[in-house]
């Protein structure tokens, strides 16, 4: 898939842990590590805003796309 989630990667600058993160958002553990497992097919945009909010960081912190070619 060409969007990657980098979620891991602000997690640990932030110190954060995913049961914490999960909690302070308002979504399952479960449906956080979908996400951060680059598993999951959409992310609503409210989750997205949360996200940021407590992580401190911008959409493109996060998320990332990449050609077909660059993840061969």
């Amino acid at each position: 898939m060409p969007i990657i989630v980098n979620l891991d990667v602000i997690m640990a600058k932030r110190k954060i842990s995913s049961g914490e993160l999960a909690s302070l958002i308002g979504i399952t553990p479960a449906n956080l590590s979908i996400l951060k497992n680059n598993k999951a097919k959409a992310i609503r945009f409210s989750t997205l805003e949360e996200i940021c909010r407590v992580l401190d960081c911008q959409p493109g912190d996060i998320l990332e796309y990449v050609t077909d070619d660059e993840n061969k």
